[in-house]
């Protein structure tokens, strides 16, 4: 770019996008005269799903404002909770999600939590990704920068560490998503029902039969569920997620 010079500052939380060059107070930026900020800001590295408000010499500006030469912009990361706009949806509907392959513990530990999360074990490509976030106006939460830069997705998230724990938080933090724990399919996303020990016995081990009177299913896949030896961890993190963000509601 060789036209108006500008001068870009991210905030720190934007940094892990940028080059080190670009990680200074009021970087020297130079743009073509015709490009959006919100073109300057991607080719600065950080995806748009990660942009919050953006200021131009103090003023409040869209992604599509044509910077000027010599205008400060700042840009800030999303407030959190994030708001989602729905579109053609009631706003009490709950936020869905769906992960990139990569997000597999993520996705089950959202599932958990009773969080709609749906995940695919296999690679289906970027362009089915996004045209099923767009279709079933889902969050797709990823790693993968290039992604989250595709137009067509419905919103879209960078989740930004690579620990189980530290991303259930992070997206807990960020959606405030609504949790009822103990409702969803870990392995599909289906919803749960009780079920009795007769109508699911020969789907069970004897020593399970024995052992556990207290049992759910999946409406739509038909795994059974029971507190088994894992249950105490699984507990935790349920605990931990209620006790840190509650049943949650502000993104819905």
């Amino acid at each position: 770019m060789n036209g108006p010079g500008i001068q870009l500052t991210l905030a720190p939380e934007l940094h892990v996008f940028a080059a080190p060059g670009r990680r200074a107070e009021r970087v020297p930026t130079a743009t073509d005269g015709a490009s959006s900020v919100g073109h300057v800001v991607e080719s600065a590295g950080v995806p748009l799903t990660e942009v919050g408000r953006l200021l131009v010499d103090g003023h409040e500006v869209p992604v599509s404002y044509v910077p000027q030469a010599g205008e400060l912009v700042e840009v800030f990361g999303v407030d959190r909770p994030q708001r989602i706009p729905r579109r053609d949806e009631d706003d009490t509907t709950p936020l869905r999600f769906l992960l990139d392959v990569h997000l597999g513990t993520l996705a089950r530990r959202l599932r958990l939590l009773g969080v709609d999360a749906a995940y695919e074990n296999e690679d289906i490509g970027d362009p089915a990704l996004a045209t099923r976030s767009a279709a079933e106006h889902r969050v797709l939460l990823s790693r993968d920068r290039g992604l989250l830069r595709r137009r067509e997705i419905y919103a879209g998230a960078y989740v930004y560490s690579d620990n189980p724990d530290e991303q259930l938080r992070d997206v807990l933090s960020r959606f405030a998503p609504r949790l009822a724990p103990w409702t969803r399919c870990t392995a599909c996303n289906g919803p749960l029902r009780e079920a009795d020990k007769d109508s699911v016995g020969d789907r069970l081990q004897h020593g399970t039969q024995r052992s556990y009177d207290v049992f759910a299913q999946c409406a739509d896949c038909e795994r059974v569920y029971w507190r088994g030896a894992h249950h105490a961890r699984l507990e935790r993190i349920v605990s931990e997620a209620l006790a840190e963000f509650g049943p949650g509601d502000a993104a819905a």
